[in-house]
Formats: C-alpha cells, structure tokens, sequence
C-alpha cells in the first residue's frame, strides 16, 4: 500500500517568472570607451598644437599640401626646429634634436626682426660704399673731372651717401646770382647720372648759397630761390647723364641755413648742391611721414582767471642772411 500511495503522488513543477527589464549585455561599456578614448586624443592634438612652434606647423601644413615636393627636397624633420618638444630622431638615446645620417647636428637660427633689420642696413652700407668707390673711379678716369677733386666731398651720412660739389674762388659751378650751369659742372653732373642711373635708391637734391644779400634784400629773388633754382638745375644734367627721372625724390633749396664754413658766411665753399643717395630708413621718412601729434587738452581756467584777457606775444620771422 505504501508504494501504490507513493506512486499516486502529484509531480509539482514550480516556473518562477522573473520581472522587470531584460539583460542588455556590454555594447554600452564599449560606446563609452570609445568616446573617452576619442576626448583623450581630442585634448592631446590640442596641446600638441598650443605647444608646436610656428615653424613646424608651416612645415607640416606643406607637407600635407605637397608631400612628394617636400621629400624631393630633403625637408629637415621637426626635431631641427626649436620646438618645445624636443626629439632625437631615430636615435632614442638623444633627448634634443633630430640626428642625420653622419652624426652631423644641424645649426639652429633664430631670426628675428632686428636682427633682419641690421644684415639689411649692413648690405646697403656695403652697397653705398661701392657706389662711392664708382663715383671715386670715375672722376680719377677723367683728366677734366680729375681737376676738379677737390670740390667733390663724398661721405656717410644718416640719410645715406652725400656727394657735395663746392665752389672754389676761381671755378665756380654758377656765374653769380645765376642758376645756369657751367660746362664743366655740366659734364660733372652727367657723369655722376651715368652712375647713379644703376643704382635703385631715390636721391634728394639740396642747393645752398653763401650768406651774401642780394641787392634787393629779401624781398623779391633772393637766397631761397636761387639755391632751388641751381639744385633744379643740377636735376636736369643728372637726368641728362641717363638718371631715371623717378629716382630724384626731393629738390630743395636750402639757402645759407646750413653753411660749412660758419665762420666765414663769405666763403665760397658754402655755395655747393648736395646729391644725397637715400637709404631705406631715410625713403621711409619722406615716403611716410609720421602722425599728427592730438593737440594736448587745455587746462581748465580756474574761475579768478575767467574774466581776465591773455595777451599772446607775436613771433616774428627773419629769414636768415645769404
């Protein structure tokens, strides 16, 4: 009997059902990596790029612009740069620039402004000299104009090389108070053109007198316009010895405002033209002339002085003697 109720028994089968949401599985932890890994190199370019010099982003910009015109060149790698980040090429056991074949280290220059400034002011210098050394060949060449050396004065100055043309007692350059040339300033001036006609800088012609009146004092034709007259004058033969019309960029007279001999305002060494080949620095200054000042703010009156009238005193201009 207990063997026929055990078989009797009921079999119970329990489903246990569970609730809620499905297993999603890994792919969100693989998402994620990927986007940290993404912000990683995002943060990384950026400071490579903050820390990169100049010179190595314009190299790698031609590089990718023209890779093939880079290497047939034989572009220098970025670790011949000053960069920041320092870099021993394929040898790993450096720690400061890229090592070429031959273990030859390559030089590191920095240009700067001033620096390119200075080796531009030295090679005009160097070119001015030889302009004088030219115009020196010239006039020893020349049995006429060898006669004359000793009223050519060549020297530096701020604005570049003067060539000055005096006057001496018994040769004159112009009859007196006339602005016509003579013939062996005429053949001097030519000659000088011819020179100066192969060199690029401007000139500025200047003409001077001594410190003589002229009868009618300064009232009608005096000082200020004869020495403009003879400095146009000398313009004229330059041109004629095949200077460029252009390259002359200023023509003044300057009177007996800057005599050589002030001691002797008679002198004939006074009356002279200066031709004066400008130096870059010197173009600048009359090619681009600075900025007005602003006017200076007046003070304010104070209110004892309001009512009171100020009286200005009169400048009068004397011009000065020839």
């Amino acid at each position: 009997m207990a063997g026929d109720s055990k078989k009797l028994q009921p079999i119970i089968i329990k489903r246990i059902k569970k609730g809620g949401h499905g297993h999603h599985g890994g792919a969100w932890k693989i998402a994620y990596a990927d986007f940290v890994t993404a912000m990683m190199a995002f943060f990384l370019l950026m400071w490579l790029l903050g820390s990169t010099t100049e010179g190595d982003k314009k190299g790698i910009a031609d590089y990718f612009n023209s890779p093939l015109k880079i290497a047939m060149m034989g572009g220098s790698g970025s670790g011949d740069s000053s960069s920041i980040l320092k870099g021993g090429g394929t040898d790993l056991s450096r720690s400061s620039g890229q090592v070429k074949s031959g273990e030859l280290e390559a030089k590191k220059r920095t240009l700067n402004l001033q620096a390119l400034k200075a080796e531009q002011k030295r090679a005009e210098m160097a070119r001015l000299q030889s302009i004088k050394e030219k115009v020196e060949d010239v006039l020893a060449a020349n049995p006429k104009l060898a006669a004359m050396r000793s009223q050519i004065r060549l020297d530096m100055t701020a604005d570049g090389l003067r060539i000055q043309i005096v006057d001496e007692q018994n040769r004159a350059m112009f009859d007196s108070g006339s602005a016509v040339v003579q013939p062996h300033m005429r053949e001097l001036l030519r000659e000088i053109g011819a020179v100066l006609a192969e060199v690029p800088n401007r000139l500025t012609l200047e003409g001077h007198t001594d410190a003589q009146r002229f009868a009618a004092g300064d009232r009608g034709y005096g000082n200020w316009e004869l020495s403009s007259d003879r400095a146009n004058a000398s313009r004229r033969e330059l041109v004629a010895g095949g200077l460029p019309d252009e390259h002359v960029l200023r023509v003044q007279g300057l009177a007996s405002s800057q005599l050589i001999e002030p001691g002797d305002p008679a002198n004939p060494a006074n009356r002279r033209i200066s031709i004066i080949v400008m130096n870059r620095e010197a173009e600048q200054r009359v090619l681009e002339p600075a900025a007005p000042a602003e006017p200076e703010a007046a003070p304010a009156a104070s209110p004892e002085f309001v009512d009171r009238k100020v009286v200005e005193p009169v400048s009068t201009f004397v011009p000065p003697a020839r």
